[in-house]
């Protein structure tokens, strides 16, 4: 709210004189999977305690074109002043949430889930991760200690990415290791080392499925790196068992939403 109200509050809202009490409602514009509402709610709230916020839906519902999510009564300055917060915490959350569940759903009767990166807004990765959840995916590390994860420059930097493993092993105190690979040769250096998951980046589905049928007895398979609905399908088909996707958080569409007085 604070990058709304600074530094001079809405000095727009200020001219109404009559701060009358108005009943409103949250409409969706499109067919999506719904969530944000208890962060729509403290939006109102943050301008207005007494601001009554009532939900006609849950966070995680797919909802159609035209459902009123939920009704705002109170008193016109403070829903005034919120409306776009509220809003944005909706479209935000909503947006990543159904893109999400069009991906789990391209893959549903596979073994694998679909997964999301750390390629989201800055400050904003825990609202995007939560949509991710209400779409059906599953959160890959939200921070650095997360996990040890070898990639692609560390490998190159380092010069010796069997070694590099070992290392990782040794330190890894109580963290899961995963380990990317872009080419079957990586992989087969650091066969039989015990670490946790391989990750293959941007292989072709000739040689994923050739990575994952040697290693998938080993290691939990993961795929990622270019990933698309239209792609997607063939790679759970490979029988690797995570599939991590950027677009989900970085590409997100958001979700459309309106308030309208009644």
């Amino acid at each position: 709210m604070s990058e709304d109200l600074k530094p001079s509050g809405d000095i727009t809202t200020a001219l109404i004189k009559n701060n009358k009490k108005i009943k409103a409602k949250i409409i969706s514009n499109q067919n999506c999977v719904i969530g944000g509402l208890s962060f729509a709610k403290e939006a109102f709230k943050y301008s207005d305690k007494k601001v009554v916020f009532k939900s006609n839906s849950k966070d995680g519902r797919k909802i159609n074109k035209g459902k009123v999510v939920a009704i705002v009564y109170g008193k016109a300055k403070g829903i005034l002043k919120s409306e776009r917060v509220a809003l944005n915490f909706l479209s935000l959350i909503s947006g990543v949430a159904t893109i999400t569940k069009k991906f789990v759903d391209k893959v549903k009767g596979k073994s694998c889930k679909i997964c999301c990166t750390r390629k989201t807004a800055p400050n904003l990765r825990s609202l995007q991760k939560y949509g991710v959840k209400l779409g059906g995916g599953l959160n890959h590390r939200f921070n650095l200690s997360d996990e040890i994860l070898i990639k692609d420059n560390h490998i190159a930097i380092d010069g010796n990415i069997r070694e590099l493993v070992k290392r990782a092993i040794k330190n890894k105190k109580g963290k899961k290791i995963t380990v990317e690979v872009d080419n079957l040769n990586q992989l087969k250096k650091i066969m039989g080392l015990k670490f946790d998951r391989i990750l293959f980046d941007n292989m072709s589905i000739k040689n994923l499925r050739k990575g994952i049928k040697l290693s998938n007895k080993l290691y939990e398979t993961e795929a990622s790196g270019g990933i698309t609905l239209k792609n997607v399908i063939k790679i759970a088909s490979t029988g690797v068992k995570r599939i991590s996707v950027g677009q989900i958080t970085h590409s997100a569409p958001s979700a459309d939403f309106k308030l309208d007085l009644y």
